[in-house]
Parts: C-alpha cells; sequence; structure tokens
C-alpha cells in the first residue's frame, strides 16, 4: 500500500492574515524542500496551518481514517495556544512527531524587529505545543534541528520508517503452520494480548492442508520458480528433484498465505505431516521476498522478521530470522555465531548463495532439504527479539558488529553470520539472558536500533536496548525499575 505523512502547522489569528499567509507560504516550500532532498523515505504532504479547535480535531480525525496516512508530524511556526490541540491530540490514532524546528537558521542581526518576532515565534511555539503532548502522556518523537540539515531528514526519515512498521503490524496476519515446538516457553505467548497492542492477527491452518495444497501444484508452476532460482542462485548439487520439492513448497505457502492475506508464516520440524522435507530454501525465498518467518513454531519473532522487512528500504530490507548458534570463547577473541537449521533470509547474504542438499538429522525428513547456503556480509547491526513478560511485552534490541566468519566451517552446510555482541560477547550474554531474551531474534543491518525505539514507543511496549556501554548491573537497575512502572500502569 502507498504511504505518505502529513505535516499540520501550528498557528493563531492573533498575528493578522499577512502573517498566517507568510506562515503558509514557508511551510509549503519546506515540504516541498523535504520531499526533494532525497532524504524522506515517503511522501510529505502538508495539509495546512491550523489555527483553531476546530481545524485541529478535523485534521487529526481525516488522518485516523485515511488508510494511506502512515502518521502525522506537527511545527509550530508562530505561538500555537496548546489548548487548541486538547481534542484533537486526545483523539489521534496515528504515530505522532513533533518537529521543533524554525524557517531561519541564523538570527538576522540587521533586520530582527518586533515584526519578525511576531512571525518566527517557533523557539517558544515549539515548547507550548509539547507541553500539551505531555500532559496528555501522548507518545510522540522529537525531533530539533534545522529543517535543511540532513541530519534533520535522516532523522525524520528513520521515524517514518518506525511508522510504516506500525501500520503493517496493525494489519499483519501470521499462519501457523501446525503449533510450536513441544514444551518450548519463549515461543508462547499470549495472542489475544498481541492483536490488542499489535494488531497481529494469529492463527493455525493444518500441515495437511499445506500438503494438499503442495499436490495441486503443477510442473510448469515448479519450472518457472526453478528459473528464478536458477537467477539468484548457484546450484551447488545435482539433486534437482530436493529443490524442486522445495519449490513445490514454497508455491504451495505463498498461494495460501497470499489467499489469507498472511505476511508471516512458522513452522516446526516437529510437524511435517506428509512433507518429505522441512521448507529450507523454501522458507528463505519467501522471506527475500518480504514475508516474515520464524522456526520451530515462533510466530512472535516471524511476525517482526515481516515488521522490520517492511519497515526497511523498498519494503524488504536487509533483516533475516535469526538464532544465535555457538560461541567462539577464546580470550580477548570471542564471537557469536547465527545459524538455523536450514532458514536464513539471503538478503543478509555477502555474496550470491549456493543451493545444496544435505542431511537434516532433526525433524521428520524422509529425505535431504535443498537449502541455501552463504556467510553473511560485515557491517553493524541489531539483533531483536520480543517476549511475553505476562502483562506486557517486552522488546529486547542489541547492537552488533557483524564480521566476515574467522574460519572457513566447511562441514557447517548451512547460511551462517559471524558477529560481536555490544559491549562484549560475555557481558552481552549476561545481558540478554537477564533481561529475558529470546534464542531467536531477527538481525537486521537495515533497521537501527532507534527505529525500533520508536515503533516500541508507539506501540506502548517496553524496550530494552543493548549498547557498548550496558552493563550488566546497570541493566538490572533498569528492568527492576521498569518492572515497577509497569506493574502500576497495568
Amino acid at each position: 500500500m502507498k504511504r505518505n505523512f502529513w505535516l499540520l502547522v501550528g498557528s493563531q489569528t492573533l498575528y493578522g492574515d499577512d502573517v498566517l499567509k507568510t506562515v503558509n507560504e514557508r511551510a509549503a516550500y519546506m515540504v516541498s524542500y523535504l520531499n526533494a532532498c532525497g532524504k524522506l523515505p515517503y511522501e510529505l504532504i502538508y495539509k495546512g496551518t491550523a489555527k483553531s479547535n476546530a481545524e485541529i480535531t478535523d485534521v487529526i480525525r481525516e488522518a485516523n481514517f485515511d488508510k494511506e496516512c502512515a502518521g502525522i508530524i506537527t511545527w509550530c511556526h508562530t505561538f500555537s495556544p496548546s489548548k487548541m490541540w486538547i481534542n484533537g491530540l486526545a483523539s489521534l490514532q496515528k504515530p505522532y512527531c513533533h518537529l521543533a524546528t524554525q524557517y531561519n537558521r541564523e538570527i538576522p542581526n540587521e533586520d530582527i524587529d518586533m515584526d519578525f518576532m511576531n512571525l518566527n515565534q517557533a523557539a517558544h511555539g515549539d515548547r507550548e505545543h509539547g507541553f500539551i503532548a505531555t500532559r496528555l502522556r501522548i507518545p510522540r518523537k522529537v525531533i530539533a534541528g534545522y529543517w535543511q540539515d540532513d541530519r534533520v531528514a535522516d532523522r525524520l526519515g528513520e521515524w517514518m520508517r518506525a511508522a510504516v512498521g506500525v501500520a503493517f503490524s496493525k494489519e499483519l496476519k501470521v499462519m501457523r503452520f501446525g503449533d510450536n515446538m513441544r514444551e518450548v516457553a519463549v515461543t508462547e505467548g499470549d495472542k489475544v494480548e498481541v492483536q490488542t497492542k499489535l494488531g497481529w492477527q494469529v492463527n493455525t491452518w493444518a500441515v495437511g492442508d499445506l500438503v494438499k495444497e503442495m499436490n495441486a501444484v503443477s510442473d510448469d508452476e515448479i519450472d518457472a520458480l526453478m528459473a528464478e532460482y536458477a537467477e539468484k542462485y548457484d546450484f551447488n548439487t545435482e539433486n534437482t528433484d530436493a529443490i524442486r520439492y522445495q519449490a513445490k513448497e514454497e508455491i504451495a505457502m505463498e498461494k495460501m498465505l497470499q489467499r489469507e492475506g498472511c505476511m508471516a508464516f512458522s513452522n516446526t520440524f516437529q510437524d511435517l505431516y506428509g512433507m518429505e522435507q522441512l521448507p529450507g530454501l523454501a522458507s528463505q525465498h519467501l522471506m527475500s521476498k518480504g514475508y516474515g518467518y520464524g522456526g520451530e513454531g515462533d510466530w512472535k519473532i516471524s511476525a517482526l522478521t515481516a515488521i522490520m522487512k517492511a519497515m526497511g528500504e523498498r519494503g524488504n530490507g536487509k533483516s533475516s530470522f535469526m538464532e544465535d548458534y555457538t560461541y567462539h570463547l577464546v580470550s580477548g577473541n570471542e564471537y557469536c555465531l547465527g545459524a538455523h537449521m536450514l532458514e536464513v533470509c539471503p538478503s543478509v547474504a555477502a555474496d550470491k548463495p549456493r543451493i545444496e542438499t544435505h542431511h537434516l538429522g532433526i525433524g521428520m525428513n524422509e529425505k535431504d532439504p535443498a537449502r541455501l547456503v552463504f556467510e553473511g556480509k560485515a557491517g553493524k547491526a541489531i539483533v531483536v527479539c520480543l517476549i511475553d513478560m505476562g502483562g506486557r511485552l517486552r522488546m529486547i534490541c542489541q547492537d552488533i558488529e557483524c564480521v566476515k566468519p574467522i574460519m572457513e566451517m566447511p562441514n557447517l552446510p548451512v547460511a551462517r553470520v559471524m558477529w560481536k555482541p555490544a559491549p562484549d560477547l560475555l557481558t552481552g550474554i549476561e545481558c540478554w539472558i537477564t533481561a529475558g531474551g529470546a534464542h531467536h531474534t531477527v538481525l537486521s543491518y537495515d533497521v537501527s536500533a532507534e527505529m525500533m525505539k520508536d515503533f516500541a514507543n508507539m506501540m506502548g511496549i517496553e524496550f530494552v536496548h543493548i549498547t557498548k556501554d550496558t552493563t550488566v548491573e546497570s541493566l538490572e537497575e533498569k528492568l527492576m525499575v521498569s518492572d515497577l512502572i509497569w506493574k502500576l500502569r497495568g
């Protein structure tokens, strides 16, 4: 769906028509400039200068019911009495950003007079406007800086991407093929609470329904997908039957996903009723198209993968389902190796992935599953998970630095990524476990921690960030305080 954002400028009738005309012209030019600067991922639409309670309330109500509008941005060129904003902001249902800026970059030493002061009142107009949002306890993003500076546009663009993640989340449907892995705790959760807070509709379809859909897939459909595989990946196996079987699985799953309007799915190696192979290549290629995936029935991480892909560039950012697989614990040279049985998205690959077939000893595989094998690229990234704390949701985010794997691991035929977590591997492990972090995550090179914090703030869920400056002691204190705050809220 096409998305856009609305700019609503605050003023009042006190200053006369000439001032309001100037404010309107400047706001229109500001929007034109920001749209043309190449920094904003979505169109910014100027919705006029609001001068009364009725005008503000009408625009916000319109935004609430406009499906393409993903959020509103406000700016007060002059002093805008904030009681005019109460009715509108109290009814706001979209993400909200307060852009604290002013039209002029510098104070004009020779020209500044009382007329200039009456027109250019953002310095205290934005404070009046900010008070009422704080008073109403409305979640919002405040971005301060000059509107022509790249940093301001970059931050505004990142906030837009987080807001689009919110819009995507509220419409998201998750298809579960079977239940989650037996006896696992962290992949469980309250689906009613999740739908209430995040909008996700999570439901189950029988694996037998998928097998029935697979049996209806034609050879022509498989041939077409095989040609697509050949274009995107190197074939490193002569077992084309295994690849064709994965193509059949992918085609059948995507038909069901599209029919039900789902953009995320999960499955488990413990429930492959009627299937010869766990979907490996099939799941990986679906993720490369923007679908979210969660292994072992992890529907929360499948939804989060889809959302972070929607938040990324061009609607499918470099994000993937991931799992902490094993550690390299050599003192002073510690690393984490991330992988999974078969399912890591090729969007994070450093080079062209290879299709290979190998035995998979876990699960109910009758034949060797085909999968993509590759190394992840180097670069700064994050890993994120979402856990159910009972009565509230907690998002945990950790900064990481991905590296080229320090060894080849020739007998590990899976896609893998190696990284150094912040602040270091051992402290990072202790912090992650202390916070209750899951063993499944979403790894992203494209979505920032600030974007995930914005998303959590918009959604009203707890956010925990593990950074280079985090210590176990400081995190324990934050978690203790957070626990008290959230208990008081709930």
